[in-house]
Order: structure tokens, then sequence, then C-alpha cells
């Protein structure tokens, strides 16, 4: 046991130049030093790491951190040693080190200047760490993030599991465990698991009164999210993306934009990652992009913005990575992008996951979806989830969500929920949502065919509404526990008590969805079609009913249908940019180089001169370039498709989906390159059909899906209808 120095306050003042403590932290100190277990739940910024280092500094013998990430434990032992003039205060022990490395840390140790190693749980495994540090005196063993230990964490490491053992066997001291995001459930967990049912738990408050929640849909996302940044130039920020590939290409669409970005993954080799990191805490760089990898103890206090282009698996992912912004207190704005089909790829993911595992991570994903959706707080949906109770009204930050200061407009929806839970419960719990919707709206797929569920009296019930309208319904039936997603069924939906309780009662329950929040993403056709359009507003609708007229003009000369010059969106594009030379015009949504060359001229001179009669300010800013997308699949495709290889192959050997593949060769057909599709077409397609399509198409005023589907949805699936589009599109366009 350790003595307690009288005056806590001078050391902390000696060390780290702090006058004061913050919270918790100086009982905290006081009651390790005594001896005891401790249990800290911190958000981010408040100051955790200083709850093991100052006693550490101050305490006989080497303090053992267990740290989860080489970036954490480097960015730490570089702090506190910049904090002392001894060499060799705080070390790292890892598998990045050569022997002589190790050697000098095992000297370091021995000799007693040593008072802070950083270990990885892996490390700790190795024979020669654990006699090693059996011989030398250990203060107390810290866990920093300790919600790795527990499966229902959203970072779960086996090797954490096994570190009571391993603790057990170096040297019997005190253990202090400390997280930033951890619910009710998961502190039990850690607890138990590290053998500390009889720790102090010290709670902090999760509220972080001065970050901004926001969530929007997820539609032209590149181009909102430079916008964004592009009006907090020069300020810190991280977007955080899913896949290590979209990182790559997202850091590259912000660079061709004149925003200095830089990536960073796992996938990326160690000096890289070390120096785009240094470089965004040196501020070199003003944004990261980068997976999870990147951030857990990242002391950069400034961070301006965290950025979610793709919705993370949990909430506590969600509160870790938010953290990141306005550690100082001051601005934090955290926005996330959200799109259904994101959760609907979770979902698949998790599908090929053990059972205990899958049932966990629909759980955390459903908590997530109740978070985008929901239209109370966000604030006071976050804190609740952590186990903290908050008044919308007065609470500390109550004001900074969109919710609050933006309300949705509630719509009452029972009757509709009363619609689902019937035709759930009646067609004995064996479909999936998507299946459940084609009953609801009258549409026809392969199995509704096969069950005949088109002679039910549900079919068509709501074809009224969108399909989306329902997607949403069922969603939020889930979120509020009317119905459950079978585990072992992967994604048929069953109901809950609540949902039966709901039927046997026979009445409307009180059921509201946010009418503005329904992501229904139609009004911008072109948006979910095509992935982009016209930038969030700004549309000038004088210049977008002339450039149609323009269009039509060029059009009937070349015998060709309007939107086979340029789409909707490119012109609506067209109307927020300002394009006025060839160039700009290939920066278009939806236009490439060769269309640009074709069409660009006339339009670039029309819009010039309609830009200098109306004294129009051109904003550079809202320029947005592309990249030439070096892991597109064009070049690809194009050279299968002249090979005549089936389709289905195509999008096997790219590892895509049948959707992502017809996405692809869209983009290659709407800008103007030829693809050939007929051999595909010849052997999967009625001859008939094929040609009244085309006759359809080419008296067409428009190519939108929605009059597509109208006109051929009873005989073709939507995917059908996309690829003769295609045919007609590379047929007559280009």
């Amino acid at each position: 046991m350790n003595t307690i120095p009288t005056d806590l306050s001078k050391e902390l003042k000696k060390y780290f130049g702090f006058s004061t403590f913050k919270g918790h932290q100086e009982t905290i100190i006081k009651t390790l030093l005594k001896g005891e277990d401790v249990f800290v739940l911190m958000p981010t910024g408040g100051g955790k790491s200083l709850c093991y280092q100052l006693p550490a500094l101050i305490s006989k013998g080497t303090a053992i951190v267990v740290s989860p990430l080489i970036a954490l434990m480097k960015n730490q032992v570089d702090a506190i040693n910049g904090l002392s003039s001894v060499e060799g205060i705080a070390h790292v022990l890892n598998s990045s080190l050569n022997k002589t490395q190790t050697k000098q840390v095992f000297d370091d140790i021995k000799s007693g200047v040593t008072k802070l190693l950083y270990v990885a749980p892996e490390s700790l495994i190795k024979e020669e760490y654990l006699e090693f540090l059996k011989e030398v005196p250990i203060s107390f063993v810290a866990i920093d993030e300790a919600h790795c230990i527990s499966e229902w964490g959203h970072d779960f490491r086996p090797e954490y599991r096994n570190l009571k053992t391993i603790i057990d066997k170096i040297a019997d001291v005190p253990v202090i465990a400390l997280t930033a995001t951890a619910t009710p459930k998961v502190q039990d967990d850690i607890q138990k698991t590290l053998g500390m049912s009889n720790a102090v738990v010290f709670k902090e408050s999760f509220n972080r009164p001065n970050l901004f929640y926001e969530v929007r849909p997820k539609v032209n996302i590149d181009r909102e999210i430079v916008k964004f940044i592009n009006a907090r130039k020069g300020k810190s920020g991280i977007v955080y993306c899913l896949s290590r590939r979209k990182v790559e290409e997202f850091a590259q669409v912000l660079q061709v934009n004149g925003i200095n970005a830089l990536p960073y993954h796992a996938g990326l080799d160690q000096k890289t990652r070390v120096m785009n990191q240094d470089k965004f805490l040196m501020e070199d760089a003003d944004v990261i992009v980068a997976t999870i990898a990147f951030g857990m103890g990242i002391d950069k206090p400034d961070v301006r913005f965290v950025i979610h282009y793709d919705i993370p698996k949990s909430l506590e992912s969600y509160y870790q990575e938010t953290g990141r912004a306005g550690r100082d207190g001051g601005e934090g704005y955290c926005l996330a992008f959200y799109d259904p089909k994101d959760i609907e790829k979770l979902e698949k993911f998790l599908a090929q996951k053990p059972v205990s595992e899958r049932e966990i991570g629909l759980q955390l994903l459903n908590e997530v979806v109740g978070y985008v959706e929901t239209s109370m707080s966000r604030r006071q949906y976050i804190l609740y989830y952590f186990g903290e109770q908050f008044d919308p009204e007065n609470g500390l930050g109550a004001k900074m969500c969109d919710n609050a200061t933006n309300p949705p407009t509630l719509k009452d929806a029972s009757k509709e929920l009363a619609i689902v839970l019937k035709l759930v419960k009646d067609l004995e719990e064996k479909f999936k949502t998507k299946d459940l919707i084609a009953v609801i709206v009258g549409k026809e797929n392969p199995v509704t065919k096969s069950y005949k569920l088109e002679t039910t009296k549900h079919f068509g019930i709501g074809k009224k509404e969108s399909e989306n309208f329902w997607k949403s319904i069922i969603r939020q039936a889930t979120v509020q526990n009317f119905l459950q997603k079978d585990i072992e069924t992967y994604g048929v939906l069953k109901l809950t008590e609540k949902g039966q309780k709901a039927l046997k009662e026979k009445k409307d329950h009180v059921f509201f969805i946010a009418e503005d929040r329904e992501y229904n993403l139609e009004q911008t056709k072109a948006a979910s079609e095509k992935e982009q359009g016209q930038a969030g507003g700004g549309l000038d609708e004088a210049l977008f009913a002339q450039l149609k007229e323009l269009r039509k003009t060029i059009a009937k000369k070349q015998g060709k249908p309007p939107y086979t010059i340029f789409m909707d969106p490119s012109l609506e594009d067209m109307t927020v940019q300002y394009p006025i030379t060839v160039q700009e015009i290939g920066n278009i949504y939806g236009v490439g180089d060769g269309k640009a060359k074709k069409y660009g001229k006339e339009f670039a001179e029309f819009i010039k001169k309609y830009v200098e009669e109306n004294n129009i300010e051109r904003t550079q800013d809202m320029v947005m370039k592309t990249v030439a997308n070096k892991s597109s699949h064009k070049v690809f495709i194009i050279q299968s498709t002249d090979k005549k290889i089936d389709l289905e192959d195509i999008a096997k050997a790219k590892n895509l989906s049948m959707d992502d593949l017809l996405k692809e060769m869209e983009r290659i057909v709407y800008q103007g390159t030829k693809l050939n599709v007929d051999y595909y077409i010849d052997e999967n397609f009625d001859e008939d059909i094929v040609e009244e399509f085309m006759t359809f198409m080419g008296e067409s005023e428009s190519d939108s899906m929605k009059i597509l589907l109208a006109e051929f949805g009873d005989d073709l699936s939507d995917e059908e209808v996309r690829m003769l589009r295609i045919k007609f599109i590379s047929d007559v366009a280009n």
C-alpha cells in the first residue's frame, strides 16, 4: 500500500501543471492509493488517464497499463515522457520492439526509472514478459478502455476476458478499470470478469453539453460533407467510415475539393499511420478520414466536428467516436448520415456470425436505429441508454440537437401499425420485411408467388403509401418493441409480447412516426436511384426550365429522347453549380468526359450568358469535384461485357451485389460510354417485352424508375427494368 501525499494538488501541479482536479479525479486517486479496486466510468475528455498516470508517478514500483491500441499507447507514452526530464519514465512493451529495445525497457523497470508500462493484453500472455513482471515491484494495474472486456461492449477482445487470471499470476495489487462507454449491463459484466465486485465505482455524467447532435438522410453525401467542411475552413475534424476502401476513396474526394485531409485505417503500413496521425495532431492536416482504428485516446482537444459517413454498429461506438469532438469544452458538432440500407447491410453481415454474437449484435443495432429515427431529444436518448436521466427542457445542452432546434412533425400511424401486426400474425410469423411490404403494397415477387400470397385479403391493403413508408412503420414497430427479428430464421419478423397484447386488445395503440424524418427519399428520386443529384437546396427553377428547353431543342435535332442528352439530375446540378466551361460541365453529376465534349459547349455558353445577365455570383466552393475512381470497376465491366461474361459472374469476381453492379453499369452508360449487354438480354428476356420497352422509352419524356415500373412493374422486376434501361441508354444515347 502506498502512502498518500497530504496535498495531492501539489503533485498535480508538479507533474501536469494543473491547479485543480476535475470531477471525481482526486477521490479516485486517493481510493486507488489506499489499495482498493476502482471502477471509473467517465466520458471521453473527462480526464480518465490522469486517474492512473498521477498515482503511478508518485507510487513505488511500476504501474502496468493494459491498453487496446498501439496508437493510443504511443500517444500517451510520448505525452508522459514529455512531462519528465527523466528518460524512460514511461514505456511501451509490445511486438513492435526489437531485442535491444525490449532489454532497455526491462533495465529501466529494474532500476526503478519506469513508472508506467503500457502493454497490450496479447503481450501479457507472453511467457518471457510474465516471468519478468513477477520479479519486479508492481504498484497497481490499470485497464483502459475496459469495455473491451465485455462481450456486450462494442470492441470485444477475447484476451481481455482472461486478464483477471494473468494479473493474479503477476502480483496481488489493486486494479483500476476505466471506460468512457458502458451501459449498466456492460459495467456489470466488466466487474464480474475482473473479479471486481467490491470495487469502488465512480460514475461521472455522460452528458457532454457542448456537443451538437444531428442526423441527416444519406443523400448527396459527398457533396453535403464537402459543403459542411468548407463552411468550417481551417477547423479540425474526423470523418468515420466503416470500410477501409471508403476511407481511401473519400479522403481523395476531400483532397481534390481543396480540403487538407488524410486517410487512417489499420490496413495502412505503420509508418504512414503514425505520420498521418502526427500531421493531424500537429495541424498539418485539418481532417482525418478514418475507420474506428483511429482516435482511441487521441488527445487532441480542439476537434470541432465528427462526421459519421456510415452509421456505426452500436451506440457505444457512436458515443465514443463523437466524444472526440470539443474535448476542450468548445464547439463540437456531431453529424451522422443515415440510410436504412446501411442497417440492412450490417444485419446481413451479422447473419454470418454465431447465434450468441448475432443476438447481441442485433440488439445493439436496434438501439442505433432507435437513435437515428427518434423524434425525442437525441441527448436524452443517448443518456438514457447509458442509464442516466436527462431533462430535455432544462438539462445542460437541452437545445443542442436537431430534434430540439427543428422538431419533427409527428404523424399518428396507429392504424398502419395495426395493419402490420395483423399481417404478421395472419401469415404465421414466417416472412421477412421486404416480403411483408410486397404483400402490403400489392407487388408480386418470387416469395409472394411461391406462397400464393396475392390471394390473401391483405394483398395491396396499403398500396396508397410508398414502400419506404411501410419500411419506416416496420422499423419503428421493431424499435418500439411491437415486433422483433428472429435470430434463428434470420430476418423473419415475429410478434413480441407487447405486439401480441396490442392485437388482443383490438384497439389502436398510440404509435407516432416522425413525418419529415421518414427517410423517404422518393422526393429526391435521382438521389436514391443514382446516389447523388442536386445539392441540398439552391435549385434555380428558372434556369432549370430553360435548360430543359435547350435539351429538348438539341434532342429534336438528333431525333433522341431529351433525357438521353443529360438526365434531369444533371440539369438540376447545373442550376446549383452554374458551370461555364466544358471542363466544369465534366464535373457535373452524371456527366462523363464523352458527354461533356459532345454537348457541353452549348450548355456552358448558355449558362455563362444566364449568369452574366442575372448578376449571379458563382461560389467556387460549390463546384464539387469527383475523383477518377481507381477502385471503380468501369474498365473491368466494359472488358467483361465485351467478352460476353455472365453478369452474375462479373459481380462475383468483384465481390459486388447485383444492385451494386447495376449502379456501376448505370454510371457508365449515363456518362456516355457504350456497354454491350445484348448477349445477356437476348438470353434472359422475352423478345416482345424488350421491343415494347424500347419503344416506350423512345417516346417517353422521362427515364424515371417510377414511370417505368408503373408501365412494366407487373411483368418485370426492378432489376430487370434497370437492365433494359441500361440497354436503351447505351444504344440510343451513346
